[in-house]
């Protein structure tokens, strides 16, 4: 049996051990006294009885004829059975001369109806070796049981024999051990019971203490407004337990503050980040608009100012890509709902490795499509932004030549049924260091290592893929060492997902009519 795990079950159990040690303790020292008070009670009686029965088959003529292991009584004064004059029944006779056995008698009763004694080998060797010290000894006769014997020195060198049954001894103290084991055993279920239900009142406060632990770890803490528990109250705080409760009370109130002070914090942070970009969209615009008209200039620019005007729009065109791409996140973080409608994500990929190869010629680009459109509920708009910033991160970050896998499979996992979207490159992988925030805002690669490939963007890519999956009930995840980084997109399959009619081709579809890998 397991020890139990519980503080109520194992201090239950502890009272019920301790209980049951004491009770047998009691119960063995209750018998061994009563055995022994009993047996000397039984001396005493043999004492008292002396030798008058043995003394009786002491002047016989021997033993009669007759088998060599039984021993019967001699004649005395024309009783045949000795003198059990005062004797008690069964009480127990015998005369041994040199060692041997010459008279033995047993006084009848209903359990022993016979006035003679069968010995065995074994009997007649117990005999001769009881020292005759009047002291009282327990021997087992094979014909009688235990017995309780005394042997004394008679008056013509013999010794004389003594004794009584056991028996009387030994059932008034089986009939204490019934006793003492039954009402110990009730002692101890009431015990058990009366102690769990005491321990589970005492603990009471602490169990409460547990249950309010747990709904507090099921809570997402992370991020947004989080609610606590309420308080669970005030308790005795001289106990163990009392003091327990009031220091997790405590602990809760200043958690509730962190995270209310955190979220005041986050949602300023978040007004900020979408007003600032809210209100930056326009300055941008027209910025790139006067640059842009500047360049249209029918007059002589000279070469420096054309430059400085193509920097003025190129720079302007990428700020206004940053701006919304925080207008975005923070609209996201806001919990602005997404268009939920059916989105054929099959479809979606083909446009996007279609766009992806235009931008990238350099990059080898390669479908594995299932032959049925895959088919979730969502934004197409945000959704195709996803495919379209985990292409751009692998061509920003990957030399030319890299093959860049884009695949599509549904997977039954953990919550139900789920489309895969994976995006997989045989570049130099993402560096180890950047792993851990890889989908943060404003987390770049190495800057120099980025440029060589081709440019580095803002660092919202990745964090926007995150944001778009998360609001769409999905994850995102990446598995990168060098020469194979995956970035896999889970999202919940829609409905009617896979059923459309596929193009019978199997399991890879090309992009554009073209063979999903240019040359």
């Amino acid at each position: 049996m397991p020890w139990p795990r519980t503080l109520r079950a194992r201090l239950t159990a502890g009272l019920v051990v301790l209980l049951a040690v004491s009770c047998a303790a009691v119960g063995v020292a209750a018998v061994l006294e009563l055995d022994g008070f009993l047996t000397g009670r039984l001396d005493e009686q043999l004492r008292q009885t002396g030798t008058g029965f043995a003394q009786s088959l002491e002047h016989g003529t021997g033993g009669l004829p007759g088998s060599e292991d039984t021993v019967k009584p001699s004649d005395h004064d024309g009783d045949e059975h000795g003198d059990t004059r005062r004797q008690a029944a069964e009480t127990f006779g015998a005369r041994l001369v040199g060692g041997r056995i010459t008279n033995a008698a047993v006084v009848p009763s209903r359990y022993h109806p016979a006035f003679g004694v069968t010995f065995t080998a074994a009997d007649r060797a117990a005999l001769a070796a009881l020292p005759a010290d009047r002291t009282g000894r327990t021997a087992h006769l094979s014909a009688l049981g235990d017995y309780r014997l005394v042997a004394c020195p008679g008056r013509d060198g013999d010794v004389l024999v003594t004794g009584l049954p056991m028996e009387p001894v030994r059932a008034t103290v089986h009939r204490l051990e019934l006793v003492a084991g039954g009402v110990f055993g009730l002692a101890l279920a009431a015990a058990g019971v009366a102690g769990a239900l005491w321990v589970r009142w005492s603990l009471r406060p602490l169990s409460r203490v547990a249950a309010t632990a747990t709904r507090v770890s099921e809570l997402p803490l992370a991020s947004g407004e989080v609610a606590l528990p309420p308080r669970t109250g005030a308790t005795d705080p001289r106990s163990e337990v009392g003091r327990v409760w009031a220091a997790f009370d405590r602990m809760l109130h200043h958690v509730e503050d962190a995270l209310t002070k955190r979220h005041a914090s986050e949602e300023r942070l978040r007004r900020f980040a979408a007003d600032a970009s809210h209100e930056l969209r326009t300055p941008v615009a027209s910025v790139r608009g006067h640059a842009e008209l500047a360049l249209l200039h029918p007059g002589p620019v000279p070469p420096e100012v054309a430059r400085a005007l193509e920097r003025i729009a190129a720079e302007s065109a990428r700020m206004g890509e940053l701006v919304d791409e925080m207008l975005l996140l923070a609209r996201l973080d806001a919990g602005r709902p997404l268009e939920r409608r059916p989105v054929d994500l099959t479809r979606l990929v083909l446009d996007a490795v279609t766009d992806a190869r235009a931008a990238g010629p350099g990059h080898h680009w390669a479908l594995e499509l299932p032959k049925d459109p895959e088919t979730v509920t969502g934004d197409a708009h945000r959704l195709h932004q996803v495919l379209a910033n985990l292409l751009a991160n692998a061509r920003q970050h990957t030399p030319a030549g890299t093959k860049v896998t884009v695949s599509l499979e549904r997977a039954a996992e953990t919550g139900g049924v789920w489309v895969l979207l994976r995006v997989h490159d045989d570049g130099p992988g993402v560096p180890e260091e950047v792993r851990p925030g890889v989908f943060e805002r404003f987390t770049r690669a190495d800057r120099r290592r980025a440029a060589s490939f081709g440019g580095a963007g803002a660092g919202l890519g990745l964090s926007i893929v995150a944001a778009v999956a998360e609001a769409h009930g999905g994850t995102v995840d990446v598995e990168s060492r060098a020469g194979s980084t995956a970035f896999t997109v889970r999202l919940p399959a829609g409905e009617d997902g896979g059923a459309g009619g596929g193009d019978g081709t199997g399991e890879r579809r090309p992009a554009g009519g073209g063979d999903g890998c240019p040359g």
